[in-house]
């Protein structure tokens, strides 16, 4: 059977984000595992107004073009690594409407995160867990959260280094985890998925 695909999702689209860091360096860790393919989509490639739908799409079909864009690229996946800003104890506005300009292509599948702030973005994870819950994710037990000194040590922006190699040590525990799980639950979910059609073609 071939790998799940999963997207990992830059949730950050300011100029000055510190975004940029974290994604390739979970990229790196997922690809170098070999049980799953990876793509990064970037919410600045993306762009899409804010949802203005009569509905969502569990229940109308979308009209905005940038949404369909986006309904269908998520559609390729089979799970999603978040990687999450946390702007005042939540997600950033931009995610929140990603998320919201999608329902059907979100469920059933595993999502985790990778969280940066100064405490870690814990609060913008559990949100974010929320949010995933209510759009049939599945959310996963384990996230990376880069906080605290950490946090400022590689910053570029706050004086900090720029390269996370600098606390590798630190987070390389919670990276295995979190795409042990999203492996297994991307695994288990596309073939409940599947199930269904499996049997009606039997």
């Amino acid at each position: 059977m071939s790998n799940p695909k999963i997207a990992i999702i830059v949730s950050s689209t300011r100029k000055a984000r510190f975004a940029d860091i974290p994604t390739k360096w979970i990229e790196a860790q997922a690809r170098a595992r070999g049980d799953m393919d990876v793509e990064v989509l970037d919410l600045r490639d993306y762009p899409m107004p804010f949802f203005d739908e009569v509905a969502s799409n569990a229940w109308a079909p979308t009209q905005d073009p940038a949404a369909q864009k986006w309904q269908k690229k998520l559609a390729e996946f089979d799970g999603y690594i978040f990687v999450v800003a946390e702007y005042n104890r939540s997600i950033t506005g931009v995610l929140k409407n990603a998320l919201d300009q999608a329902y059907v292509e979100w469920a059933r599948k595993p999502m985790g995160a990778v969280a940066y702030g100064s405490m870690g973005g814990t609060s913008a994870v559990q949100h974010l867990r929320t949010i995933g819950v209510e759009l049939q994710m599945v959310p996963v037990r384990n996230s990376v959260l880069i906080g605290g000194a950490d946090f400022f040590k590689v910053h570029p922006g706050l004086g900090g280094s720029g390269n996370l190699a600098d606390i590798e040590a630190a987070l390389l525990p919670s990276a295995k985890a979190l795409l042990d799980d999203i492996a297994w639950w991307a695994r288990a979910t596309r073939a409940a998925r599947s199930a269904p059609a499996a049997m009606a073609a039997s």
